[in-house]
């Protein structure tokens, strides 16, 4: 019988392809020849991954290597897809209590605002560990330069510098596959857990729903996820809103970012960006009907994004700015009612938290701060 291996991968995150080329870089720096196909062990992961690589080379033999890969995110949309990742390893001193690994971003790769470090997960650190190490050598460290060549203008496409990276993508993967937060199998996994969630015995009809990673971080840290149940959410935010209803959720807090939740203040309830944006021309509707001067406000359409915006106004007028948001806020728990009432009538109550750049709690509507004084949590003024 003929040996059957499995199939090469896609739909796979962005640490993946950056720990076949690592693997395939190691292999050679240790004078193996190159393998185009890498077989990664994957945390908490029984099978085995088989991963492409598309080439590799030694620099200077018994020093140094280069080995390249190039990601395949699968058939959603993802700004990654066909992105080159460079992976150079080479052998650093091994002093005693010293790290085995030491991981330098190059151009392209993301790194932490405040102390420069890579920005990088806990899953792609324990990645690297269990597919890089067994192959070193007793007595040697490792060195891997981390090189996105295009990972800079890609990374201006992302919100990534409102959570305080810069310079590159992060390398914040959670898993091994692509979650797209776009697609119908993301939005039935979604529904999935919130009938889980409202099933669970010590359900008591509240619900956070965040968007993203960071809000769920965020719910963690500002002790949100102690008062009730958090969900993470996709893009797919109206019909989370009804799904919530019909199982009997009463009171629901959208905990979001301020430059995605803007959207639903202006009737969006889908918020990949690839299908709509807007966001820019509803800060500016929202702004008019506070009653800011139209020449103040016009100009707006013309910044880079929603927080280059907010921290045009806020230097005008601090006082004026705080107010918008807060209005904002109170827009997206409006529009966000009027959705579900499109669908049905259904006792729950939608409250809305907005956080800013620094992942700090600044905005809620009315409904929003009633659940955070319920709940005994407060906004951050960071004035």
């Amino acid at each position: 019988m003929a040996e059957t291996f499995p199939r090469d991968q896609s739909g796979l995150t962005l640490p993946i392809w950056v720990a076949a080329a690592a693997r395939a870089a190691l292999q050679i720096l240790c004078g193996e020849p190159f393998q185009a196909r890498q077989t990664l062990q994957v945390p908490d992961r029984s099978d085995p991954l088989i991963v492409a690589v598309q080439s590799g080379a030694p620099l200077r033999p018994g020093r140094d290597a280069l080995a390249i890969s190039r990601c395949d995110p699968g058939p959603g949309l993802d700004l990654t897809r066909d992105l080159e990742i460079w992976v150079r390893a080479s052998w650093r001193r091994q002093s005693q209590g010293a790290d085995w690994l030491e991981l330098i971003p190059g151009e392209g790769v993301g790194r932490l605002e405040a102390d420069q470090q890579l920005c990088i997960s806990d899953f792609a650190r324990r990645l690297l560990e269990l597919n890089l190490r067994p192959l070193l050598p007793e007595g040697h460290g490792l060195r891997l330069d981390l090189i996105l060549p295009v990972g800079r203008s890609l990374a201006e496409r992302t919100s990534n510098a409102a959570f305080g990276v810069v310079d590159g993508l992060a390398l914040i993967g959670t898993q091994a596959e692509v979650q797209a937060s776009a697609s119908p199998e993301q939005l039935a996994h979604t529904l999935d857990q919130l009938r889980a969630l409202t099933q669970s015995a010590g359900f008591k009809g509240d619900l956070v729903l965040v968007i993203g990673e960071n809000g769920r971080d965020l719910a963690r840290r500002s002790g949100l996820a102690d008062q009730a149940p958090v969900l993470k959410a996709g893009n797919w935010i109206g019909p989370l809103l009804v799904a919530a209803a019909e199982v009997g959720v009463q009171n629901l807090l959208l905990l979001g970012y301020h430059g995605k939740l803007i959207k639903l203040a202006g009737g969006i309830f889908h918020t990949h960006h690839h299908l709509a944006d807007g966001r820019l021309e509803v800060l500016m509707a929202l702004a008019i009907e506070q009653g800011w001067p139209a020449e103040r406000v016009r100009p707006l359409l013309e910044l880079a994004s929603v927080e280059v915006a907010l921290q045009e106004l806020d230097a005008w007028n601090r006082e004026r700015t705080r107010a918008l948001w807060q209005a904002i806020a109170g827009a997206v728990e409006a529009r966000s009612q009027s959705y579900l009432a499109r669908y049905g009538s259904w006792p729950l109550e939608i409250g809305a938290v907005l956080f800013d750049r620094s992942r700090r709690l600044r905005w809620a509507g009315p409904r929003g701060l009633a659940l955070l004084e319920c709940w005994g949590v407060e906004l951050e003024d960071p004035h």
